[in-house]
């Protein structure tokens, strides 16, 4: 009997902790009145939805726009709530609410074995994009870090670990970061969307399919101001397992907080946690770079769909500073 116990103990100990929980209601609200008048406004709201990690229900919304519809992009298939305003609107006003609950990811137990994969099905994650190469110093640096290494597994934790080593956080860097991997490897500092980035052009210079995921955090009290909160991090996908996130930034950021050297014990514990597991306190927005929005925009592709984004007259809206933009976004739970 008591062998059964110890047995059934240690298989206890031997079990994974259970993923944390995060549920709360976002508020969204934009007014655009402001804006000049007698011009067409419209309005792309990034426009989340439920997968494995997240559930999103009591989606709603209501303003006195002209149209509101959701649509997505055709390469990613994003979705976004479209509103568009007519030149002669008084008002530019509407409020998306929705409740979020979000788990813990975690991958871990990778298999032994890799498991051989066609790269050309996975060609939209190994591509290059407008401030992403793949080639010249990106690519040298890529096989540079990933010497000796063997399979997706190993070059994805090879290029994390120098991502999480040689990157820096810069308080000063507008928003999240454009992610110009270019200008970031002779100078590799910004905030998520600058690392992840680069760790996505490595990546996929290296062989491995990659793909930054864009979203907003959610609140850690009952109600909190989470408009600049916007967080993006990335995941390679391993054949014969999925999808793994990975978050060199959030290291780097808690590096930068708590003010830790590279050979810090805690800097090692939040290697390790950031490896495969990403916490609880964001929802996923929406992926992908380069985007064409639908109904289309004016002007180029847009760098990527993290902020709310807004044309008048066919201008664009500075999307970072949500006082002139004048949109603001609350975590209630």
């Amino acid at each position: 009997m008591k062998k059964l116990l110890l047995l059934m103990l240690s298989m206890l100990i031997a079990l994974p902790a259970l993923a944390s929980n995060q549920t709360g209601t976002y508020t969204w609200k934009f007014d655009l009145s402001e804006q000049p008048a007698g011009q067409e406004t419209k309005l792309w709201i990034p426009y989340p939805v439920s997968d494995t990690e997240q559930s999103i229900t009591n989606l709603k919304w209501e303003g006195n726009y002209s149209e509101a519809a959701v649509y997505t992009e055709r390469t990613f298939g994003v979705p976004m709530l479209y509103v568009r305003w007519s030149k002669d609107a008084k008002q530019r006003k509407i409020t998306l609410t929705f409740h979020a609950e979000r788990t813990e990811q975690v991958k871990r137990n990778f298999p032994q074995t890799a498991a051989s994969y066609d790269s050309n099905d996975y060609a939209l994650y190994l591509a290059p994009t407008t401030l992403g190469p793949v080639t010249g110093e990106v690519k040298k640096l890529a096989d540079e870090i990933t010497t000796g290494k063997t399979g997706i597994l190993e070059k994805a934790r090879a290029i994390y670990d120098w991502t999480v080593e040689n990157t820096f956080r810069d308080p000063e860097t507008r928003g999240c970061g454009i992610g110009d991997v270019t200008a970031l490897l002779r100078r590799p500092g910004g905030k998520c969307a600058d690392i992840s980035s680069i760790y996505v052009a490595l990546a996929r210079a290296a062989g491995v399919p990659t793909r930054e995921i864009l979203g907003i955090r959610t609140g850690k009290k009952a109600k909190q101001d989470v408009s600049k909160w916007q967080h993006c991090w990335a995941e390679f996908f391993l054949p014969g397992y999925g999808w793994v996130p990975v978050d060199p930034a959030d290291v780097r950021k808690a590096m930068l907080k708590q003010n830790l050297k590279i050979d810090d014990p805690k800097v090692a514990e939040l290697r390790d946690y950031f490896w495969g597991r990403v916490d609880q306190y964001r929802i996923r927005l929406s992926e992908g770079r380069d985007l064409q929005l639908n109904p289309p925009q004016q002007g180029p592709a847009i760098n990527y769909l993290m902020y709310p984004f807004a044309q008048v007259g066919g201008e664009t809206l500075d999307w970072l500073d949500p006082e002139t933009f004048t949109y603001s976004i609350t975590w209630n739970q």
